[in-house]
C-alpha cells in the first residue's frame, strides 16, 4: 500500500475496561481497522486522565487504576479515515461506554513496511 502526503489522523480515546462482545474495545477497533483495509493501527495507554464525567483515572502506586486511558490513532487517506469514523462510532456505542473521537489532517511524510 503507498500513502504519501496528505491523509488524516483519526484519534479515539477509550479506557482499558471498555468491552464490546467479551473482548477488549481497543482490540475490536484494531481488528476492524485491519479487516478494511487501513494503513495501520496503533494503541498508546496513558498513565493518568480524566474525561467527560470527571473521574480520576490514574496508574499511582497508592491508587491503582484498572481503567486507563487508552488511545487508538489511525493514519490513511481522508476517504479510508471517513469510512471508518464512521465504524468507530458504532463501535463506542455498541460497547456502551463513553470515548472521544478526534481526527485533524496530517502529512504523510514515509510509510513503509518492516522487513
Amino acid at each position: 500500500m503507498k500513502l504519501e502526503g496528505e491523509g488524516k489522523l483519526l484519534r479515539i480515546f477509550i479506557g482499558e475496561a471498555d468491552h464490546l462482545n467479551h473482548k477488549p474495545l481497543y482490540e475490536v477497533i484494531v481488528m476492524k481497522a485491519r479487516e478494511m483495509g487501513m494503513a495501520g493501527a496503533t494503541v498508546f495507554r496513558g498513565v493518568e486522565s480524566f474525561g467527560a464525567a470527571s473521574i480520576i483515572h490514574t496508574a499511582k502506586i497508592l491508587r491503582l487504576s484498572e481503567d486507563l486511558p487508552l488511545l487508538v490513532e489511525l493514519v490513511d487517506t481522508e476517504e479510508k479515515i471517513d469510512s471508518f469514523k464512521n465504524v468507530a462510532g458504532l463501535l463506542l456505542e455498541q460497547a456502551r461506554c463513553g470515548g472521544l473521537i478526534t481526527e485533524e489532517r496530517a502529512h504523510v511524510i514515509q510509510y513503509t513496511a518492516g522487513k
